[in-house]
This record gives C-alpha cells, structure tokens and sequence, in this order.
C-alpha cells in the first residue's frame, strides 16, 4: 500500500496546470504533463506571477499581427498564434530540484502562469537578497522601462514627459526622475493615477493640462493620440520615443505642422533588443540583473494593483484584463496537498 501511494504521488508531481488562451477571450486551466529535470535544468514551483495588462490583452483578444507573430513568441511558450497559446513572462518560484547552486532559491524565470515547470538552469535567475518575491513579478516590466529609458538617451537636466501612467511608463517615469536635474512629468487622461505618481515621488499632470517644451518625450500609453500629442510638446531637435505596441490596431501620426521645421526624431524601443550604444558592455543577463535591482524600493508596490489565487484564475482573467484599474495583477500559487 506504502509503494502504490508513493507511486501516485509521483504521478501527481509530474503533472502541471498552466493558463491557456484557447479562442479571443476564453482561457483555461489545463493539466499538462511535466518534464523531467534532467541534466542541466531546474524543475521551479511558482509563488507568484504578474500579469502584464497590455501584452496578454493583445495576445488574449487574438490582435498578434501574423508578421509579428515569430517575433512574439514569449520564452518557454505553448502553442502557436493565435490560439490556442499558454503565454506570459513575468514569474517567480523556488528552484526544487536541480543544481545544487539554485536549489532551493527563489528565482525569477520568463514563464507563462503555469504552477510548476521545469526549464534550462540558465533561464532562470535568483532574486536579490533585499528583493521580495511579490514585487519581483514586476522584473520583466523594469527591463522594458530601463530598456526605454537607454533608447530614450535622456541626460542629466533634461525635460521629459511620459505618456501614460501604467505599469511601464510609471516605472520609466520613476527612472527618469531619477537622474540628476531632470525634471520628469507622468501624463495620463485618468485622474485616479494622480496617487500612483504621488506614491512613486513623481510629479503628474492631466493630458489636457500639459504646457511648454520637453528635451524627451515617450509614448507608453498604448494611444497614438499620445504619440500625436508628444509631437505637439517637443522642442527643437527634440527625442519622442515610441514605446507602445498596437498590435494589429491603426495607427495615425501627424507629421506636418513644425514636425520637419523643428527636426524632431521618432524612435521605436522594443525589450527584444538592447540599444546598440550599449551592446559592446550590456548583455541579457545583466541587464535582466539590473533591473531586479531597481526594484529594491518599497515605493513600487504601489504597482501591484490586486491578487488572484490560480485556482481562480480561469474565471478572473479577462476581468482583471477588461479593468481600466488594473496595473501589475498578481497571481499567487498556492502548494499542493
């Protein structure tokens, strides 16, 4: 009787549960079989992962265009664009079996909402000693903005607007008013993101109340009517960073009016990438490294906008999607009996 229980709880072990977007706003919970760990990987159980609200909204609604969709795929994805897909990025676990230099730790891997997994031991990377696994879901958010704020170029005493007061352009907006003498304006049409900034120490303005000229301004609102907007703003020869992803939605872009006389620049900044001033020095790694470090400040908590346990999260994710509220939606994993 010892040995048949033992063998069932082997089996039970070895199956996962992940998060499957099945057809444009349906997902579920899917029992998969789990690979072994084997030589050279870690077999990793989630405490918690982020949701990203606009990466997965686009994933989850089907809006992937097909030329981008090679490019999209997440690390350690299932399926094929646009559906069914189990996608992504942002998650944090203890390492229970693998080498003896990550077992045990709490690591950081790019991984869909998935309660156990196993993958190469180079994927994952442990956390920092003074950084909390509930605030290390926010990683791969960081990387993007720390990523943005390289494209950006933005120098000590520059003037920077940043459009759009969810979880990415917060944080580029928290780095940027981090460097010396810069003064660094967060843009949103929603009033209620007033407190976020307040709580991040940034200053915050109304879209329809912003005056003057800016040295850098970046679009990470998802809206091209920011984008038309930060045209508007800059000064001469003045840097716009273009930061959102529209996936298959249309995009307009005024470029008459001063945009030629006052020789503005528009640049695109993607994570996939890192910046070519920065390439001879900076790799995946350590820029992966970099960015839990700034996340060592108790301030950006105020990113995480609500949790869910996975046993519900079927039921709760276009929810947590659809809310207008939602910044990094937590996810928490609970051990099994």
């Amino acid at each position: 009787m010892g040995l048949l229980t033992e063998r069932a709880s082997r089996h039970h072990q070895e199956i996962a549960r992940a998060l499957w977007f099945e057809a444009p706003g349906q997902c579920v919970l899917r029992e998969e079989p789990l690979e072994g760990a084997g030589s050279g990987r870690v077999r990793v159980r989630a405490l918690y992962s982020g949701i990203s609200r606009g990466t997965e909204s686009t994933v989850f609604k089907g809006l992937v265009p097909e030329s981008e969709r090679e490019r999209m795929r997440g690390p350690h994805m299932g399926g094929q664009f646009p559906f069914p897909v189990k996608y992504g990025y942002a998650m944090v676990g203890v390492v229970e079996e693998g080498p003896e230099s990550l077992s045990g730790k709490t690591v950081f891997a790019l991984h869909p909402h998935q309660d156990l997994f196993t993958v190469e031991a180079s994927a994952v990377t442990p956390l920092p000693l003074h950084l909390p696994p509930e605030r290390a879901v926010l990683t791969a958010n960081m990387e993007t903005a720390l990523n943005i704020v390289w494209d950006a170029l933005i120098q000590p005493g520059d003037r920077v607007a940043v459009f759009g007061a969810g979880v990415v352009g917060a944080l580029v907006a928290f780095l940027s008013a981090g460097i010396a003498g810069t003064e660094t304006l967060l843009i949103d049409r929603d009033l209620e993101r007033a407190s976020l900034a307040s709580a991040l120490g940034l200053n915050f303005s109304l879209s329809d109340h912003v005056d003057g000229e800016f040295d850098v301004l970046i679009n990470a609102s998802g809206a091209s009517a920011a984008l038309s907007q930060a045209i508007e703003l800059a000064g001469m020869e003045a840097r716009i960073v273009e930061a959102s992803w529209y996936g298959e939605r249309p995009t307009t872009v005024p470029l008459g009016g001063a945009f030629h006389s006052r020789r503005l620049s528009i640049v695109s900044s993607q994570v996939g990438s890192i910046p070519p001033h920065r390439r001879a020095r900076w790799t995946y790694s350590r820029r992966l490294m970099k960015a839990m470090d700034l996340l060592e400040d108790d301030r950006l908590d105020a990113l995480i906008s609500g949790e869910t346990a996975f046993d519900d999260l079927q039921v709760a994710y276009p929810r947590i999607l659809d809310a207008a509220t939602t910044l990094c939606h937590r996810v928490r994993y609970q051990p099994r009996g």
